[in-house]
């Protein structure tokens, strides 16, 4: 009986806290919510797929002048440093020169991991006051709002290829088994 309210004293207790943490991480309402849905869904699938993939294929690509598996996913690392510069948020200091050759699959790993805390900050971060500023990318005036749109479509779309290239390899993306 002792280990049994033992039990049930530290479940409780490990109860409360989850709940305190999840209350202070709660997602903004909003687009700004909106967006970081889509970035925590994704980068959970991304990083599960980045560790899924075994290191033998981080090399392949299925055509010439076609990005291999690591170039997708350090590619999709680079985007996550450098768009939030959009948004007046610098890329970290310290960044490794030549991110997209990076092929070891826990450096993909750890910078893939590092990308996404990034962006997902940047968004945090952004005042709601923000999201009808406008910033010049590639050529046109767009809302932050649009920005944060456009960083998690242009995730959609590389996960796509990256689920791609995964079945190609004989990879079950681990969140559809």
């Amino acid at each position: 009986m002792k280990t049994f309210l033992k039990t049930a004293a530290l479940t409780a207790v490990l109860c409360i806290s989850a709940v305190g943490v999840l209350a202070q991480d709660k997602a903004p309402a909003g687009a700004r919510g909106e967006i970081l849905g889509q970035i925590d869904g994704l980068a959970k699938k991304y990083v599960g797929l980045a560790e899924a993939m075994p290191q033998d294929k981080y090399g392949w690509r299925p055509g010439e002048g076609v990005r291999s598996v690591s170039e997708v996913f350090m590619h999709v690392a680079g985007a996550n440093f450098g768009l939030p510069n959009f948004i007046g948020v610098k890329p970290p200091a310290g960044l490794p020169e030549g991110m997209d050759k990076i092929a070891d699959k826990k450096e993909v790993v750890k910078q893939l991991t590092a990308s996404f805390e990034f962006l997902r900050n940047a968004i945090v971060n952004m005042p709601d006051a923000d999201l009808e500023k406008t910033s010049k990318m590639f050529g046109a005036d767009r809302t932050y709002r649009e920005i944060g749109f456009f960083m998690a479509g242009h995730l959609h779309e590389h996960l796509g290829q990256l689920i791609a290239y995964a079945r190609m390899n004989g990879v079950v993306p681990p969140w559809s088994n």
